[in-house]
């Protein structure tokens, strides 16, 4: 059975849109471990989960990515594997490899988790994350953070919770980025049923 997965970076003050590259650059910060980890994540999931706004966002990006050295195999895995996005505007079909979701989002998950043996990962913070805490369908929470504080956009997770998550792993890489992962208590979970 698939696990869904919320992978996000993030700041230390938890600012999650990264600003245009003219805005007073940028919080996201790489380093050749990091990237690497990414990959390697990515290789391992069996399908990205998506809202419309993220959907558009990266499907945008990423095939221009496939050319630019350095990214060539990060951009054929994002662009290849098979994406799932659940929208109320758009209608199929989609491109870049992907399906609209269709009915109810906690029926549309359930199938998927039991279609797919590994993580489905959802790489965003936005009203589609909401919706899967909310419907108790997310199993872990993965963060990257980045070591800055940033004054501008908007938080991760805001007007989510309470929701006590158990820690089960930490990275930290030479650029300063922590990786936590995270997952929904079980005490709480045995509490709630």
């Amino acid at each position: 059975m698939g696990r869904l997965v919320i992978n996000v970076a993030v700041t230390v003050n938890g600012a999650f849109e990264a600003p245009a590259p003219e805005a007073q650059g940028s919080w996201l910060v790489t380093d050749p471990d990091s990237m690497r980890a990414g990959q390697e994540m990515w290789q391992a999931a069996d399908a990205m989960l998506l809202g419309r706004r993220t959907y558009e966002g990266l499907s945008a990006v990423w095939p221009e990515l496939a050319h630019v050295p350095g990214y060539e195999a990060y951009a054929a895995r994002m662009n290849g594997m098979p994406k799932y996005v659940a929208s109320r505007s758009l209608t199929g079909p989609l491109a870049w490899n992907a399906t609209l979701l269709e009915g109810d989002l906690a029926e549309s998950m359930s199938r998927l988790k039991e279609e797919h043996d590994g993580n489905l990962i959802a790489p965003s913070a936005g009203e589609l994350t909401r919706a899967l805490i909310a419907h108790d369908l997310v199993d872990d929470f993965w963060f990257h953070v980045s070591p800055y504080l940033w004054s501008t956009g908007p938080r991760i997770f805001d007007e989510i919770g309470p929701v006590r998550l158990e820690l089960v792993n930490t990275t930290t890489f030479s650029s300063g980025i922590v990786r936590l992962c995270y997952r929904p208590s079980a005490a709480d979970a045995a509490a709630a049923a």
